[in-house]
C-alpha cells in the first residue's frame, strides 16, 4: 500500500546538513553519524513521541478506531503524522525499515498496537521482521500453493465474502462446523497455518487495496463474523486450543490492528461462559470491537452489512450458488479488479 501523496508534506527531513554547526559535510547521510549521536537523536525522538502519546491519550479512548482522520485526503491529523514520522526515523536509523514496509499505515498500526510507545512498537516491529524472515512471509504468495483448499473448506467453513457498509472486507468462519479430525486427514497444521498467513498477505496486498479503491478511502481493517452455533466447552480439545493460540499469536503480533469489528453470532450458554472467562484477559480496545450475540443477530448485522453482501445462512440474500456457496466464492472488489489473484 503506497503512502498518500499528502503525507509528503510531513516527511521527516534527512539529516543531511542538519548538523552544520559541527563542521560536517552537508551531504553526509544519517548512516554516517556517530553511535552516540544516533542514540541521542533516537532518545529525542522517543521523548517527542512520548509527549505526543500523552497529548492524545484521551482522544484515543473516545474513538473506537483511533486515527481515523489520518485516512482523509485532506486535513491530516498532524499529531498522528508526526508520531509515525518519528517512528519511521527511529527504524531508519537502526536499519529496521525495509522498503516494502516503509508505509505510513503499516507503521501506524504498530504504533496503535503499543499505544504510541515508540520503544515498545520498535520491539514489536523487530520481532515481526525476524518472524517474516524465519517464516518466509515475504514470498509466501508465490511460494506456497494450498492445493487442498476445497477439502479444507468442507471441514472448516471460512472465507472472505463481500464488504460492509463502510467498504471493509468481511471475513466469516463457521466455527461450530469444524471437524478437526477430518481436517487433519486432508492437510497438516503446518500447512493450514501457512495458508492462514498467505490469506493475511492477500488481504494486505490485494483485498485492502481493492477495497480502498472501491470505497475511495483508506481501508486496512476487516469485519469478522464468527458463527459459533454448536460450540461448547467440549469442542475445545487440546489440539484445537493449540491451533487457536498459534493463529492468535500470529494475528496479534505480526498483523496488529487489522480487526475493525467482530460479531460473534449464535452464542449459546456454553460459549458465553467461555467468553466471560476470556474477556478479562483481552485488551479493552480489542473487546470494544467485539459484539457477542445470540440467535437473534440478523438485525444487528444488517445495520453494518447490506443484505446483498451477507450470505443467506446469516440472514442475507446472497447464495453464490455458481461458486458452490458464499464461503467458496471470495466475492469482493478484489476479485472484480484482479480475478487472477483469487483462483
Amino acid at each position: 500500500m503506497a503512502m498518500p501523496d499528502a503525507l509528503d508534506r510531513f516527511a521527516v527531513p534527512c539529516l543531511e546538513g542538519s548538523h552544520g554547526s559541527d563542521g560536517r559535510n552537508e551531504k553526509e547521510s544519517e548512516f554516517e553519524i556517530s553511535d552516540e549521536e544516533r542514540k541521542n537523536r533516537i532518545g529525542m525522538l522517543k521523548m517527542k513521541a512520548y509527549k505526543m502519546r500523552n497529548s492524545f491519550k484521551n482522544k484515543s479512548r473516545s474513538r473506537s478506531d483511533f486515527g481515523t482522520s489520518v485516512f482523509l485526503e485532506d486535513g491530516q491529523d498532524t499529531q498522528v503524522v508526526e508520531a509515525v514520522n518519528a517512528f519511521r526515523e527511529v527504524l531508519t536509523m537502526e536499519g529496521l525499515l525495509p522498503a516494502r514496509h516503509n508505509d505510513h499505515h503499516e507503521l501506524l498500526r504498530f504504533l496503535k498496537a503499543r499505544k504510541f510507545d515508540i520503544g515498545k512498537a520498535k520491539h514489536m516491529w523487530q520481532n515481526m521482521l525476524q518472524w517474516r524472515r524465519d517464516f518466509g512471509a515475504d514470498t509466501i504468495m508465490e511460494d506456497f500453493v494450498f492445493t487442498e483448499r476445497n477439502e479444507v473448506l468442507q471441514f472448516y467453513p471460512q472465507g472472505y465474502h463481500g464488504v460492509d457498509k463502510v467498504g471493509r472486507p468481511i471475513y466469516i468462519e463457521r466455527i461450530g462446523k469444524i471437524n478437526l479430525d477430518k481436517l487433519l486427514e486432508v492437510t497438516t497444521l503446518d500447512r493450514y497455518i501457512r495458508y492462514h498467513v498467505q490469506e493475511f498477505e492477500k488481504s494486505l496486498s490485494i483485498r485492502f487495496h481493492a477495497c480502498s479503491k472501491a470505497a475511495k478511502r483508506h481501508i486496512d481493517t476487516s469485519l469478522t463474523i464468527l458463527d459459533v452455533e454448536g460450540v461448547a466447552l467440549t469442542n475445545l480439545t487440546k489440539t484445537v486450543r493449540e491451533v487457536v493460540m498459534q493463529l492468535q499469536k500470529i494475528d496479534n503480533d505480526f498483523y496488529p490492528e487489522t480487526l475493525g469489528q467482530m460479531f460473534i453470532v449464535n452464542a449459546g450458554p456454553g460459549f458465553r461462559l467461555l467468553w466471560n472467562v476470556l474477556k478479562p484477559f483481552l485488551d479493552p480496545d480489542t473487546t470494544s470491537k467485539i459484539h457477542v450475540l445470540g440467535n437473534c443477530y440478523q438485525r444487528k448485522l444488517l445495520e453494518v452489512v447490506d443484505e446483498r453482501e451477507l450470505p443467506g445462512f446469516l440472514g442475507g440474500s446472497c447464495t453464490c450458488t455458481e461458486h458452490g456457496g458464499c464461503l467458496r466464492s471470495d466475492k469482493g472488489p478484489w476479485k472484480d479488479q484482479n480475478p487472477s489473484e483469487n483462483q
